[in-house]
């Protein structure tokens, strides 16, 4: 059955229409380009392409491949010492490798979110073992990995079949020179290249997926270099898949189908395979082509604060990872870099560090799926230290160091004894630039009490609904705020729990309705229309930022609900009283009835809310934050946690993981225009008796604030001053 469009009057529109559509809109590179890829299709499944593929210009052996690699591929897989120093200065990663090394040895698998996975023994590389379904071995071009009836997730199938866990084989091979280790590679690769001959079946589908096992291919190889499991013969099938990879690679480059990650992704693995596999004809041309385009896609995808274009603080981590290892690899073999992408990688680690939490994690913005580009040491997906480390040594970076919180396996692993020096010379530092700042292209303002580990912290979003492109795998988000109390993080994004396996929960996990921010008539800023698109993506803008010694103060607005009968603009501003407290003023301009609900997602915690409004959040250490709204009409307050109908009070840690988490809602049925103002009160003990406060509401232009007791404090928002009195 066919993918259906729905049309604005309710009819259905033919598949082929909404191609034609489509086509119309396309320009002549795209066509071009669609053109030949579509002609490649047809040539591989008529066998045509598979005898146009070709061979090495020059036979590379196994002993000719032992005795480049050292100066072909990253200075810490290559050095002998890397081993010792790993094993005498990170002990605890030690043994985390091996164990997970071990895992692989008895064919479970942590991926993702999911934990000692089972694909059967030999394993079945077609098979999501979640639901049980597997994809068929049909030419991929064949198949849609993004259907459930294909195979439930695809996630899961697609993570296997990264073979990054090879890596953790190799690695501990390196580590304890145990032959098992080896064999384990021997058996599961030499079953892989059996089940998956070129371009046939669902892990062909996706040339990022391609290019992510080359590269994971390649760190094998250079670890398990030295093994006597590593046989001529075996080596030689592996350069042949290799060279499919990179053919396949080039043949399907993501350029308009996705001109984010993906393509990025696909480019570093044609870097790859032109810079450690010189032997092969093409190889100049892959180094070249991917080169060209991470420099072309360093200047479109990073926006010049630094912001990933996506609004999706897991792609711009991954994103950092590809672009490091491009810059070691390219400074590795020589290769000229300009220096506008160093300073662009650095300005996408540092918007990274602004937002990072004291435990090295980031907060969830957009879609989180979990993924790496290659884990060189198992951590949590939100945990952000090693890249960290890994510009520290790379940039000569301090405040890198600082946020990395000491070196980690990773900087070994990529930059070896070298890199391990040039950490070790560095002394951490807090950054230099002030702890409030806004990101003006990607539209976050970041309110902080200051860069100690116990800072308040707050994230203001104004920015866009994901990239311009569809907005994929941004989230209905506008004018959230996420605000982490003493260093833990209180009110969060949701995550994202899943993409293609569920729709309910993937449309869930990525509306209003799983964010702090203002709802209206139970409707969602934006509707989703397929598991990475919307029917249009509203805008919001930033009217106004200011920071000063005393108080940060944003002011944004947007557009989401003027598709509603009655039009209403939701402007919202955030004032921080440095470091005490938050102050967050919501105003609706309407005409017409709503049902308003103003939400605070919270992570897994105590909340409670009182009759007189006031509501209690207390984290795992006892201290707490206190809310309290304002408002000319009555509101009602309620706590919602883990509920399925309608689905709301959850949060996603991780890919595929959901736990219940709180849910605070004001609501109101009432006439626009509207005024809240809301006290975001953080508090170090758990039996502090809220304050006195009086609010200063009215409507429409004049002061706006709250006065604490009996006139101790006032602070008024009476634009454009802000003014804070004390007696």
């Amino acid at each position: 059955m066919g993918l259906r469009a729905r049309g604005v009057g309710g009819g259905e529109l033919s598949e082929a229409s909404v191609r034609l559509r489509r086509l119309l809109t396309m320009s002549v590179p795209e066509l071009v380009c669609r053109g030949r890829q579509e002609t490649s299709k047809l040539l591989e499944r008529t066998g045509v392409a598979r005898r146009m593929n070709g061979q090495p210009s020059r036979v590379l052996s196994l002993d000719r491949f032992q005795e480049v690699v050292p100066s072909r591929f990253f200075e810490g897989v290559v050095s002998e010492q890397t081993p010792g120093l790993i094993a005498q200065k990170m002990r605890e990663a030690y043994n985390q490798t091996v164990a997970a090394a071990e895992m692989v040895c008895h064919r479970r698998f942590d991926l993702l979110g999911y934990h000692g996975l089972r694909f059967g023994d030999p394993v079945d590389w077609h098979l999501d073992p979640i639901s049980g379904r597997r994809a068929p071995l049909v030419h991929w071009s064949r198949l849609d990995p993004l259907d459930p009836a294909t195979v439930r997730d695809i996630k899961v199938v697609w993570e296997l079949n990264r073979h990054q866990w090879l890596v953790y084989l190799g690695q501990a091979y390196s580590l304890t020179e145990d032959e098992r280790y080896a064999e384990a590679f021997a058996i599961c690769l030499k079953s892989w290249l059996h089940a998956n001959p070129p371009s046939m079946g669902i892990n062909w589908a996706s040339s990022l997926e391609v290019a992510l096992r080359l590269i994971s291919w390649c760190w094998a190889l250079a670890l398990f270099r030295r093994s006597k499991t590593l046989s001529s013969e075996f080596f030689a099938s592996l350069l042949s898949a290799i060279q499919a990879h990179a053919s396949h690679i080039e043949r399907y480059l993501s350029y308009y189908s996705s001109p984010n990650a993906h393509l990025t992704g696909e480019a570093l693995g044609l870097v790859y395979a032109g810079v450690l596999f010189p032997e092969f004809q093409a190889a100049d041309r892959w180094r070249k082509l991917g080169t060209q385009i991470l420099i072309e896609q360093s200047e479109r995808q990073i926006l010049a604060d630094g912001v990933y274009f996506e609004q999706s603080t897991c792609y711009q981590r991954y994103t950092a990872e590809i672009y490091l290892h491009f810059l070691i690899l390219a400074a590795r073999n020589g290769i000229e870099i300009p220096t506008t992408v160093r300073e662009r990688v650095q300005r996408l680690l540092d918007f990274l560090l602004v937002i990072h939490l004291p435990d090295g994690s980031l907060p969830r913005i957009g879609d989180a799926d979990g993924g790496w580009l290659l884990p060189l040491a198992p951590r949590a997906a939100a945990d952000a230290r090693g890249v960290f480390a890994i510009g520290a040594a790379f940039f000569g970076r301090p405040d890198y160091a600082w946020a990395a919180g000491g070196v980690t396996p990773e900087v070994l692993w990529l930059l070896g004894p070298s890199g391990l020096k040039a950490y070790q010379q560095l002394r951490p530092a807090a950054p230099a630039m002030e702890p409030s700042c806004l990101f003006p292209e990607g539209g976050y303002a970041v309110m902080r009490g200051g860069w100690r580990l116990d800072a308040h912290h707050l994230i203001f979003d104004a920015g866009p609904l994901g990239c311009p492109l569809s907005g994929g795998h941004g989230h209905a988000d506008l004018l959230s705020i996420q605000c982490s109390v003493f260093g833990e993080p209180y009110l969060v994004d949701s995550g994202t729990y899943c993409y293609t396996a569920d729709p309910a929960w993937r449309d869930f996990f990525r509306s209003t309705t799983a964010h702090s921010t203002v709802m209206l008539d139970g409707a969602g800023q934006a509707v989703p229309a397929g598991p990475f698109a919307w029917e249009r993506r509203p805008q919001a803008r930033l009217r106004r930022w200011l920071s000063t010694e005393a108080f940060d103060f944003a002011d944004a607005e947007h557009n989401a609900y003027c598709r509603l009968s009655d039009p209403v603009v939701h402007r919202r501003r955030v004032l921080f009283v440095k470091p005490r407290y938050w102050l967050v003023v919501d105003d609706l301009q309407g005409a017409a009835e709503h049902r308003v609900e103003l939400r605070f997602q919270f992570a897994p915690m105590e909340v409670t809310v009182d009759p007189t409004l006031w509501a209690r959040a207390y984290g795992p250490r006892g201290r707490g934050l206190l809310i309290r709204p304002f408002a000319m009409v009555a509101l009602k307050a309620e706590v919602r946690e883990g509920e399925v109908a309608p689905i709301q009070g959850w949060v996603s840690p991780d890919y595929g993981q959901r736990r219940p988490a709180p849910v605070l809602i004001y609501s109101a049925v009432t006439c626009l225009p509207l005024r809240i103002v809301t006290l975001l009160l953080p508090i170090e003990q758990r039996q502090v008796t809220p304050p006195a406060v009086s609010p200063i509401v009215g409507e429409g232009p004049g002061p706006i604030g709250l006065i604490f007791g009996e006139g101790q404090e006032t602070i008024l928002v009476d634009e454009p001053a802000i003014v804070l009195k004390r007696q």
